[in-house]
């Protein structure tokens, strides 16, 4: 029991790196004052490997070190990264884990992507009506205006690419990691077969599509560092 549960931690540090590295290295959609980096689909596979609460550690842990490095929004931007990340990551890794009759199969997956995609979008609402004028200086009816036209859009979007995201690396990353026995489950090797080649392209037309939705219909950019 105390070596799962520090390999669960070693594992848990790792993801929270590799998160933390997404953000630095890989370019990031932005939108006015919101951005979009794809740190919460690599927490999530953390949380539908390592259960909810790892992913939502790992949110802690990124969204703490992302605000004394990079962010310039503060502790109340941090609140607000973390209940992102930690909300979109522990629903899909809740119900793949532990949902009856559906855990741990495909069909938990996308059911716990689904949820994720309206819960996320749903909580953000409230949180940025909340939240958001405080680290912005924006008033509360000026953040209930932008509701229609950007943060629901936005949010909304941003959750269905996290999906997308995941359902493209979630298979070969847990298949690598069960081969190395530092994850639940046997040894199977990761085949390509009808069903991964469905869900793999399903995976980039979905985000692709998403994508031109941020650039294009949102006006967003892609920035770099």
């Amino acid at each position: 029991m105390k070596r799962n549960y520090t390999k669960k931690l070693v594992m848990s540090a790792m993801f929270s790196a590799l998160a933390y590295v997404c953000v630095l290295v890989i370019p990031h959609i932005k939108v006015q004052f919101l951005t979009f980096d794809i740190k919460d689909a690599v927490i999530t596979v953390a949380a539908m490997i390592y259960g909810p609460i790892a992913g939502a550690a790992i949110s802690l842990l990124v969204s703490f070190i992302e605000m004394i490095t990079v962010s310039t929004t503060g502790p109340w931007g941090f609140l607000m990264n973390f209940l992102s990340s930690a909300i979109f990551a522990g629903t899909a890794g809740a119900i793949y884990r532990y949902a009856p009759r559906i855990k741990k199969s495909l069909n938990g997956a996308i059911v716990g992507l689904f949820a994720s995609v309206v819960l996320t979008t749903a909580m953000m609402m409230p949180l940025n009506m909340l939240i958001t004028p405080l680290y912005t200086g924006a008033s509360v009816g000026f953040i209930i205006e932008l509701i229609p036209t950007l943060l629901l859009p936005f949010n909304f979007i941003k959750s269905v690419l996290n999906a997308a995201l995941v359902l493209i690396i979630y298979k070969p990353i847990s298949t690598a990691l069960k081969k190395a026995r530092v994850a639940d489950g046997g040894a199977d090797s990761y085949r390509f077969d009808k069903t991964a080649v469905i869900l793999t392209v399903s995976g980039v037309l979905i985000a692709a599509a998403c994508v031109v939705a941020f650039l294009v219909f949102m006006g967003g950019k892609i920035n770099i560092g």
